[in-house]
Order: C-alpha cells, then structure tokens, then sequence
C-alpha cells in the first residue's frame, strides 16, 4: 500500500471516531495510533495535519490532539458562528455573466493540463504522469538541502528579482557551457516550467497574433498560448523533430514572432531535432525575424543507454534568436518550482517585466534549497540512478508492446519518459483511454495533443510514474485487454 492511500484511509477511519467524540475530548497518543493501525509516524502525522485543516481537531504542543468545537467564536463579536457545512449557498448564477467572455470557459482551456496532473486512485496503474514515481526522486538529497537551505544567511530574506546570483550562473554555465554565449546576467529564475512558458508567450507576442507550434505537442504548451489570446499554429513533426521545410512555410503564411519547441526528446513523440534542421530552425526564424522558445524540459531524463546529447539551441545562437526554457522539477520533485529562461537584449527586460508583475519573484528558501541540491555530489549519482531506471522501465514497456501490441510503436529514442503509439484504424482514443481507466490503467489519449485535427488516434503512454518495471508490464496489459475489447465491439 502506498503512503498515500495508507494517510487517506487512516485520516477517514479517524473522522469516523472523532465525530462521536464530545468537544474538547482527546484523542489517543501518535503512538496509540501507529500499533492499532500499523502505520508509521509519518502516516499518523500527515492524518491529524488533514483533520486539522478540516477543522475536526486542534493540536496542542505538548499536550495532544482534541477534538474541535463544533462551534467557533468570532473574533471580532464574540458571537458563535454556524459551521460551514450547514451554512446555505447563496444564488452563485450572476457569475456566469460576469466571467463570460469571447474566448470560451478557462476550464477548457485547463482540462487537459488538469489531466496531466491527474493523480489515479492507488488501485490504477499510472501510465499518463509525466512526473517519475516518488521512489525515483531524490527525497533524502532534497530534505538536506532544505534543511541547509533554511540555515544560510540571509535564507529568508527577500531576493532579486532576476533570482540568486549564485544560481543564475549556475543554470548559465548547464546550459550554454563554460564558454557558451550566455552569462550570468542572461539569466531570469522561474517557478518552473509552465510558468517560464506563461512569461515568455505573454511578454513575446501580442494578443491575438498566430505563434507556432509543433504538432502533436505538450497540451501545456497550447494552453499557455490559448489562454495568453494567442492563436497556436501547427507545423508536423516527424522522426527528426520539426519539418523545417514546413516551418519556413508556416512563417511566410502566418508572420509569426514566435515558433515554440521541444527539440530533445519532443512531448510526445520523443523526437531529437537532427543536427541539419537544427541549424535551419536558427536560420529560419533569424530570417523570419522572429524567437524560437526551446523548451529544454527533458534534458536530465537521459537515459543510460542514450549517445551523446545535442548541445541546446541556445548554446548556438549567438544572435538573441533563442528563448531558452530550462526546469528541474521531473529530476528532482514537483513541488521544486524552480526553473530558468534566458534571453538577451530587449527580450529578456520584456520577459523581466511580465515576470515580476505576475509573481515578483521565486521564494528565496526554494532558490537556496536549489543551489544546496544541484552542488551535492549526490546530485549528478542520483541523475545517473534516474537514467538507469527509466532505461530499464523503457526496455520493459518496448518489449511489452511488441508483444502485447505489435505494430502500434514507432520510432523512440533513449531518452525522456514517455512512448508516442499510434492506435489501430477506428479506435477512438478517447473511448479507449475511457476504458483503460476503469480497467485499472491511466494512459493519456492523444486527441489533446494536436492543436487541430489530429491525422491518426494516438495514446501516449509514460513509464515514469508507474512503482517499477512490473508495473508498466501489467499496465500494458490490461491496456491489450482493453483494446481488444473495444475493437471487437
């Protein structure tokens, strides 16, 4: 059983028993609640935290855990308030013209980035998240860190707005080299990826202009630059990345400002751009006057088999053409929303100016935590220990495939987290990822992944967030199961 579910299940054995308890009664000691339960302390703990933001209980430092008062008292009037269970909604339908608008419900805009992070019942099997499984992660290098973090000088004082000095140049030298064309001062800290992508669609292009992106591509990406007011033009990609015979064409159409990519390992098809249209997509777009946003998000996902890795765009780009985008939260931890963008001249003090109206800044004690994190020699082990594993989860999840689902996987390289299948003739993705889910599999249907009509049904299947090899195997099938299923009817 999972921590999760283990918390979820103590917390909702503990509601039961504490709302027969009277007001003010106590509940029984942590250690109590680990031998009746057979839990750890960590459990009991992260329980009684979800209680006690529910309002069921209060706990007293050195005295316990005790049950709430049904009723509060108002701070102001010393008058007891009615609980927010039994207070009456009020006629909440005045919103819906008050949030109408020409661009349609954000929820739709939403939907399929809620979908990435939709988190499965522990009885499914993960297959969609683009998040390792917590086992993969570097838990213990992550809590040193912090705690060191919380302890420099000055930790928890306001920082730069451009971020830490230390840790802008620390991103400067990953990404362009030791003698590479960016430096320090090119620099600008985000709270992760999909907000450095946030920035760069609304400080580049003006609402309502086309900007262009791969096709199929990472539905973020098409949510950002929908919900910017901007309007996402497809170019295909293939085995190679980005058809840059089609990229030229699409600028010259369009007038485009901005071509947005994953050259390394592309969400979903896990592309690597070839070195020739490499250099064409810089020649491009430096002719079409326009930026190339890279989207280096999967750059720490090698894996142990892969060749050498392409240096990023950015690292060629000696005229300002390159936005690069560069996170470590899939290496390291969701919850670390640190990431970097750099630019040069007039691109990076506009992106400069839409961060720090959006967000101010990145909280200093995660930009600490950071540094902390990427100078322990635990750090490059723990990458390589990560590569090794999504390696052999890779291997399986291919072996499975061709054995359970011949025919259904193209091309792939050594590297990223995910396999890009393309579904047999009249399957409907959607039905199928419907199916697989009640089926006990969570895989990702690949309608979201195209920002017009899609040419073929594809599903994209992760091998990250799944508990080990094993899993992914018995993921894949119960998903031939499931197909079958549908095809026959």
């Amino acid at each position: 059983m999972s921590e999760r579910s283990s918390v979820t299940e103590l917390a909702d054995s503990l509601r039961r028993e504490v709302e027969r308890y009277p007001e003010g009664r106590k509940l029984p000691s942590s250690r109590a609640l680990m031998e009746r339960h057979q839990v750890s302390p960590g459990t009991v703990s992260r329980a009684i935290a979800v209680l006690s933001a529910e309002g069921l209980v209060i706990s007293r430092p050195g005295a316990g855990v005790f049950r709430a008062a049904a009723f509060t008292t108002g701070p102001a009037t010393g008058t007891r308030r009615t609980p927010a269970a039994t207070a009456r909604p009020g006629d909440l339908s005045w919103q819906e013209i008050a949030l109408s608008s020409e661009t349609g419900p954000r929820d739709l805009l939403a939907a399929p980035v809620f979908a990435t992070l939709r988190v499965p019942p522990p009885d499914v099997i993960d297959l969609n998240s683009g998040y390792p499984h917590a086992s993969l992660l570097p838990e213990r290098l992550l809590a040193a860190a912090l705690a060191r973090a919380g302890r420099r000088p000055g930790a928890w004082e306001r920082p730069p707005t451009d971020g830490l000095t230390e840790l802008r140049g620390w991103f400067a030298r990953d990404i362009g080299g030791h003698d590479g064309p960016i430096a320090t001062g090119d620099v600008l800290l985000t709270s992760g990826g999909q907000s450095g992508l946030t920035v760069a669609m609304r400080s580049l292009a003006a609402p309502g202009a086309p900007v262009l992106v791969e096709s199929p591509t990472y539905p973020g990406i098409l949510a950002v630059v929908r919900a910017a007011g901007l309007r996402p033009v497809p170019v295909p990609v293939d085995a190679d990345g980005v058809r840059t015979d089609l990229l030229a064409d699409a600028f010259e159409a369009t007038r485009a400002r901005v071509f947005v990519c994953q050259p390394l390992f592309q969400n979903p098809t896990g592309a690597v751009l070839s070195p020739e249209r490499r250099a064409e997509v810089l020649r491009i777009a430096r002719a079409a006057g326009a930026f190339v946003v890279e989207d280096d998000f999967s750059r720490l996902l090698v894996h142990a088999d892969a060749p050498a890795l392409p240096r990023p765009l950015a690292a060629d780009d000696r005229d300002g053409v390159v936005v690069h985008l560069r996170s470590l939260t899939k290496a390291a931890s969701p919850n670390l929303r640190v990431g970097a963008l750099t630019a040069r001249g007039p691109a990076l003090a506009r992106l400069r100016a839409t961060q720090v109206v959006d967000s101010f800044f990145v909280p200093r004690p995660l930009q600490e935590a950071t540094l902390e994190l990427v100078a322990d020699p635990g750090w490059a082990r723990h990458l390589r220990a990560l590569g090794t594993e999504l390696r052999n989860r890779r291997t399986a999840a291919v072996a499975a495939l061709h054995r359970e689902l011949p025919g259904v996987l193209g091309s792939y390289r050594p590297g990223g987290y995910h396999l890009w299948l393309r579904l047999p003739e009249g399957v409907d993705d959607g039905v199928l990822g419907s199916a697989a889910m009640r089926a006990g599999v969570q895989v990702t249907p690949g309608r979201p992944y195209h920002p017009a009509e899609p040419p073929a049904a594809n599903l994209r299947l992760s091998y990250a967030a799944a508990e080990n090899s094993a899993q992914v195997v018995e993921g894949i099938h119960r998903l031939r199961t499931v197909l079958d299923e549908v095809m026959t009817g």
